[in-house]
């Protein structure tokens, strides 16, 4: 039955993805991306990743869906045609496709107990997470504790993102220069 449900996402991601490049308006692609986001989120929880699922839905369908529409309200809501041949960034993408899925050919079987990342470092976090941290929850010590720097970074990135559009939006001009 899973199998089933991840190849009906997969399939809609993709019927999705080929919206998006069709779409010539905007407004529908921006739209289109958030139903990307809520199905990849879909599919994330079917792989038991619920964080990186709330992850996806919060950024992908919710902030970046309102970011884009902000934005949206200050240019112009039509694409132009493109004026150049779209052969060779087609060709690029297909063999760039065709790379990353050729490279997934020796990957263990997903959800195997003997995969090599399940011989590292899995373990010790495993057997170190109570006593060195006296935390019980394994997620909580690798994200805040094994991986605190990491996860630093990474709130960084999205504070910086945050305050930059914020500072996007906030400094438009209107027809006097003024800022509003």
């Amino acid at each position: 039955m899973e199998l089933y449900l991840n190849a009906a996402l997969l399939t809609l991601l993709s019927l999705v993805t080929i919206a998006i490049i069709r779409e010539r308006n905007l407004f529908g692609s921006i739209i289109l991306f958030s139903v990307y986001s809520f199905i990849m989120a879909s599919l994330m929880i079917v792989l038991d990743a619920v964080d990186v699922a709330l992850t996806e839905a919060a950024v992908g369908s919710g902030i970046s869906t309102v970011v884009l529409l902000g934005t949206l309200h200050l240019i112009k809501a039509k694409e132009e045609l493109p004026t150049k041949s779209t052969v060779l960034p087609l060709t690029v993408v297909a063999v760039t496709g065709l790379l990353l899925v050729w490279g997934t050919c020796d990957l263990p079987v997903f959800g195997v107990s003997d995969a090599p990342i399940h011989k590292h470092v899995t373990p010790y976090y495993l057997e170190q997470s109570i006593p060195l941290m006296g935390i019980p929850n394994v997620v909580t010590t690798v994200l805040g504790n094994f991986r605190s720097f990491d996860t630093l970074g990474e709130t960084t990135v999205v504070l910086t993102a945050g305050v930059g559009i914020m500072l996007l939006l906030r400094s438009r001009n209107t027809k006097g220069g003024d800022q509003i």
